[in-house]
């Protein structure tokens, strides 16, 4: 997810957001020279980014000129917004010790809440290292029409165990929706993965193609066929569950959904 395209024809700026296979970590890379046309596009790629809600964010600025270390408030701003995050997102810097803006960062303190890496593979091992220990299970599946019953089953047996019946139906619902977009529109191998995320789950769907997900019109439902079977289109997504996006990723995309609990009614009050 590129905005090289914003910027003047020849010049070599951009701001592109990567997601991993489960969606939990987000990678921003920024290239070219500071100003405030490039300030502007990291600004709303780091509000876009940060609305995913990943589990933590990378920022590589190893190709970013910025010799007056101008960029400096953007990255603070930014920590300050994933640290308000419910739950918080971790956030780390990607800035070669020689440049003039990690001296900057090093000078204001900034390591002390987000770490600052000479390299994204040193984020990367860091970030992996810190992150919370997560109840997860995964399945790879072919682009074929048995998929969506097996994620269904996937998905049903981790509601199960990890105790929120309450939330089964709605997230077969959500990956019977996700997993038959990818095999009707991408037709590549499939990653299929549900993670417990306090009292929700957070689904994800991986495929081969980066093309974004395709919002499908309902289809009439056949007689006979199970109610948590597609049949509203990637709309049923956007009604069941809580919140639901998509990354590019480095073979493909990654398309996420969480579902959560809904609040019990509150006890009527005496008048």
């Amino acid at each position: 997810m590129s905005v090289s395209g914003e910027f003047p024809a020849g010049e070599d700026r951009e701001v592109r957001i990567e997601g991993d296979l489960d969606a939990a970590v987000a990678l921003v890379t920024v290239r070219g020279h500071w100003d405030l046309s490039l300030g502007q596009a990291v600004t709303t790629k780091l509000h876009k980014c940060l609305a995913e809600h990943p589990e933590a964010l990378i920022v590589d600025l190893t190709g970013l000129r910025d010799p007056h270390s101008a960029s400096a408030p953007i990255w603070i701003s930014a920590q300050r917004a994933a640290a308000a995050r419910e739950p918080a997102v971790q956030m780390a810097l990607c800035i070669p010790p020689h440049l003039p803006l990690a001296d900057k960062m090093q000078r204001l303190g900034i390591r002390r809440f987000m770490p600052v890496y000479a390299r994204v593979r040193q984020a990367r091992v860091a970030i992996a290292a810190r992150l919370p220990l997560t109840e997860r299970l995964s399945v790879t599946l072919p682009p074929d029409p048995d998929a969506p019953s097996l994620a269904r089953i996937l998905i049903g047996d981790a509601c199960l165990a990890w105790g929120l019946p309450d939330l089964m139906h709605r997230s077969r619902l959500v990956i019977s929706e996700l997993v038959t977009n990818a095999v009707e529109h991408a037709g590549t191998p499939i990653v299929v993965e549900v993670s417990l995320r306090g009292r929700g789950v957070h689904l994800t769907v991986s495929d081969g193609v980066a093309a974004p997900p395709r919002l499908l019109e309902p289809v009439r439902p056949r007689p006979g066929r199970p109610l948590d079977e597609r049949g509203l289109g990637m709309r049923t997504v956007r009604a069941a569950a809580a919140a639901w996006g998509w990354l590019p990723t480095r073979t493909g995309k990654v398309v996420w959904a969480t579902v959560q609990g809904r609040l019990a009614e509150p006890p009527p009050t005496d008048c």
